[in-house]
């Protein structure tokens, strides 16, 4: 099946020499970096990511989800784990130092409003899309959130035990982010690691669980978000089709050109036309459960 190439991200990413305002260290060689980009801060959407230029003698950039856009002070934050020698690079730079970034990039999530209940799930890389789209429900005014992360590596965030209730949960999850708590937003957190307050399982697990305690009127209300590894992707996609609820997923691709060009990232989606090969920069990354894993497929 052949489909037209989107070109509508054309004029609306950016390029620019990025100040590195702080970046902090957090176990497991994980950081967050914090840069003022003011062109990437201002149209940023949860969802988006930015591809990075790590050091002037590595060619190939990294994408970055964003963690969250502050377009008032063009400030954009990226959370990410050392993979290879470019993060590494990306690693040692400090406040005072540049970084080249080309964002945002990519179609974020489509929320309907038709769907109050907004149910989030990250996992590992796929926590910092649910940081940004969490705070951006908040300041939309959205009041019914949920969001369930999980991690095999210690969570980058202050952690505390939530004093938020969240029906439906076992008791075992009793600890939540704190930034999250400190703006209404319940979070509970699963690993296989047996971290203090944490279901020990996957975080799948806590939102099949939360589902099953729904009625059929409150599940059709519920509109699912998910980014992670393939496998939670793959689980989160089952889910959803099983208690039959909206879920969108944001795909993680290696990628080369980030703009559409090199076609190195493409995944089938199923469309009601046919398969289709569409690339995960700029046709997603963000695409509906359905497409990418129809039912019986995950």
């Amino acid at each position: 099946m052949t489909v037209a190439p989107d070109r509508s991200h054309r004029g609306t990413i950016f390029v620019e020499d990025a100040e590195v305002i702080t970046q902090s260290t957090h176990p497991s060689e994980q950081f967050i970096l914090r840069v003022r980009a003011p062109e990437c801060a201002q149209r940023a959407t949860p969802g988006a990511f930015a591809h990075i230029r790590c050091d002037a003698d590595i060619a190939m950039r990294r994408p970055l989800s964003i963690m969250r856009a502050d377009p008032i002070n063009g400030e954009v934050d990226f959370l990410y784990k050392i993979v290879g020698h470019g993060l590494r690079a990306l690693s040692t730079l400090c406040a005072g130092d540049h970084v080249n970034i080309m964002g945002p990039i990519g179609n974020g999530f489509s929320p309907a409003s038709s769907r109050p209940k907004k149910l989030m799930v990250g996992g590992g890389v796929g926590i910092p899309p649910m940081v940004f789209l969490a705070e951006h429900f908040v300041a939309a005014g959205e009041q019914d959130l949920l969001v369930l992360m999980g991690s095999e590596v210690p969570f980058p965030f202050t952690l505390t035990e939530s004093e938020i209730a969240v029906a439906g949960i076992s008791p075992s999850a009793s600890h939540g982010i704190a930034a999250l708590e400190n703006i209404a937003v319940p979070s509970r957190l699963a690993s296989l690691q047996n971290y203090a307050g944490t279901h020990r399982g996957y975080v799948t697990d806590l939102a099949r669980e939360w589902l099953q305690s729904l009625d059929d009127t409150e599940r059709a209300a519920v509109d699912m978000f998910a980014c992670g590894p393939e496998p939670m992707l793959a689980a989160a996609a089952k889910i959803a089709s099983e208690f039959n609820v909206s879920c969108q997923l944001s795909l993680e691709e290696y990628m080369a050109c980030a703009v559409g060009g090199c076609a190195g990232c493409t995944v089938p989606v199923h469309l009601p036309a046919g398969t289709a090969m569409q690339r995960v920069c700029v046709d997603g990354p963000v695409f509906d459960a359905r497409t990418i894993y129809p039912a019986g497929q995950n």
